[in-house]
């Protein structure tokens, strides 16, 4: 039993710092990518690429509050706090883009062609996965929800860089100035219902934990993928 207890404190310790650096590299690139983005879109009156940088700035409060959780050593007794703040984050987020979206809709301000927008969002569609990927699966080794959660906050921010990229890029060649408002929605929408998940997400941990006993667990493929239903360990 000392043997199986140190291993997995080892396992743990190892799955920690991977969780810390991620959320470094995470943050890292999301204030640049959040100060290029609302400076881009408030110089070409952009509600998605507004919206766009402020899910940037959600996605820095939300790995803060994961480095915040991982900071402490016994890191579980954080876990629901963390979910909360990512939670809160995405309903923020969702309010004041839905808000910008529809003062647009009604004429507040046209949208014009922003070609640093259009690159900003094609990077970012090719860097977000692969962040993702690797939070999400360390997060699962790990058996944290906040984690899991956190990674399918960095995951929705390349569904989103794929909406924005397609707003943008038909309201440049085609003047479909419409198209832009109906991305900053669609960015709301997602927002909402991560934010959802997020809050539901504490039931992830529990199942999830067995990885650490047991290396060769593997997670129930039914729920490995979402935080709504619970997350558990099939041997």
């Amino acid at each position: 039993m000392t043997t199986v207890a140190s291993t997995a404190d080892g396992r743990a310790g190892v799955l920690r710092r991977r969780v810390r650096l991620i959320v470094a590299a995470t943050i890292t690139y999301n204030v640049i990518e959040a100060v290029i983005a609302i400076a881009a879109g408030t110089a070409a009156s952009s509600a998605a690429l507004v919206g766009f940088g402020l899910d940037s700035t959600v996605e820095v409060i939300s790995a803060a509050a994961i480095a915040w959780q991982f900071a402490a050593r016994d890191h579980e007794t954080r876990e629901r706090t963390a979910l909360r703040i990512v939670a809160f984050s995405f309903f923020a987020l969702a309010a004041y883009v839905t808000f910008d979206a529809t003062r647009t809709f009604f004429g507040a301000a046209e949208p014009e062609h922003s070609t640093v927008g259009i690159v900003l969002a094609a990077v970012s569609l090719l860097v977000m996965p692969l962040l993702s990927w690797l939070e999400r699966r360390t997060g699962r080794q790990l058996g944290s929800a906040s984690v899991i959660a956190d990674s399918k906050q960095t995951l929705i921010c390349s569904y989103l860089s794929a909406v924005l990229l397609a707003g943008l890029v038909l309201n440049s060649t085609l003047d479909w100035w419409w198209a832009d408002p109906i991305a900053a929605l669609a960015i709301a929408g997602f927002a909402v219902r991560e934010g959802i998940e997020a809050w539901r997400g504490d039931a992830c941990a529990a199942g999830a934990g067995a990885l650490l006993t047991d290396p060769d667990a593997e997670l129930d493929p039914d729920c490995a993928d979402g935080c709504t239903d619970g997350c558990c360990a099939a041997h």
